[in-house]
């Protein structure tokens, strides 16, 4: 569809978090910092999963795509934040704008599914573990990552879809630091039902569907976990999906803490929305790092690999 529609506004201005230029200088560095240290800690994981053999497991493959979603995920709003800390001019075009929105809705989406397909794998590997290795093929396990990703990109083109034929002409504030749908609907001056009912319909079935098939799995898990008669057995089987579970209740914690405040730009507000799009995907990877010992043993190996082969180039 052409954009033309949008002639009467084409660009927005991002109120973002402070307009106290103090405030702004501590959250550029804050952020920056945040940032960095997100790409470091997913990129890490990403190399780490890569190169240990012991890593190359279904569930380590799922994670590994986590990594790299939450790569993308925090893409998407961090950059432009951190340039309109710096920035007198906090605006962002319709286009860029509507471009935000998509790939919010997608990578979020996607996390969504992927941690869904996270638990699925978790309950194989505690209801039916002998049979683990027939059930999570690699086929099947490459079937379930491209569905996580074809499925949100459908929900999230069929919704930008219709955000592309709004008629943008009332006030250009934005009362946050990124573009999401629902912010976008207050400024059109066209008729939003369709695109609303769209929304809640495709967020109800995204949303409420996977966390339903999320506990229905953990359910199954905790039902095979107390069957088992001795306590030092059920708290190793537990062990092995805390990690997953500790990103779940972020992640969905989060996004419902954001998603069922009304849209105004209050303070609390913009916390909710800091930890749902900038801290989570900070933590994913220290949740896995510090709470799974598989992963902190593959990267002292890591580690070793390397400072081995620095020694040896060095004598070189």
């Amino acid at each position: 569809m052409a954009l033309g529609n949008h002639s009467t506004i084409s660009e927005f201005i991002l109120l973002g978090l402070s307009t106290d230029p103090h405030v702004q200088a501590l959250s550029f560095v804050l952020f920056l910092a945040i940032y960095l240290l997100t790409l470091l800690g997913n990129l890490m994981m990403l190399l780490v999963i890569r190169t240990d053999p012991h890593l190359h497991t279904p569930m380590y493959f799922f994670l590994s795509h986590l990594s790299f979603l939450d790569l993308c995920y925090s893409s998407v709003t961090l950059p432009k934040l951190l340039e309109n800390l710096l920035s007198q001019k906090k605006m962002i075009s319709v286009e860029g704008c509507l471009a935000q929105v998509f790939f919010l809705f997608d990578t979020g989406g996607t996390e969504a599914c992927l941690l869904t397909v996270m638990a699925y794998d978790r309950y194989v590997a505690i209801c039916h573990p002998l049979l683990y290795s027939q059930m999570m093929s690699n086929q099947l396990c490459k079937g379930l990552v491209c569905g996580s990703w074809g499925l949100s990109f459908l929900d999230a083109f069929i919704n930008i879809l219709l955000a592309l034929d709004f008629d943008f002409c009332r006030d250009q504030s934005i009362p946050h630091y990124s573009c999401e749908l629902p912010s976008l609907f207050p400024l059109s001056c066209s008729d939003i039902s369709t695109s609303f009912t769209v929304l809640l319909c495709s967020s109800l079935l995204h949303g409420l569907g996977t966390c339903f098939l999320i506990i229905f799995s953990y359910t199954l898990i905790v039902s095979t976990i107390l069957g088992i008669s001795s306590s030092s057995g059920r708290i190793k089987t537990f062990s092995t999906c805390s990690s997953h579970l500790t990103a779940v209740l972020l992640f969905y914690g989060s996004a419902f803490l954001r998603y069922t405040m009304p849209t105004s730009g209050s303070p609390l507000e913009l916390v909710f929305s800091v930890q749902y799009s900038v801290v989570t995907p900070l933590m994913n990877p220290l949740i896995y790092s510090l709470k799974n010992n598989e992963v902190k043993a593959a990267v002292r190996r890591t580690f070793r690999k390397y400072l081995q082969y620095m020694l040896t180039k060095d004598r070189r």
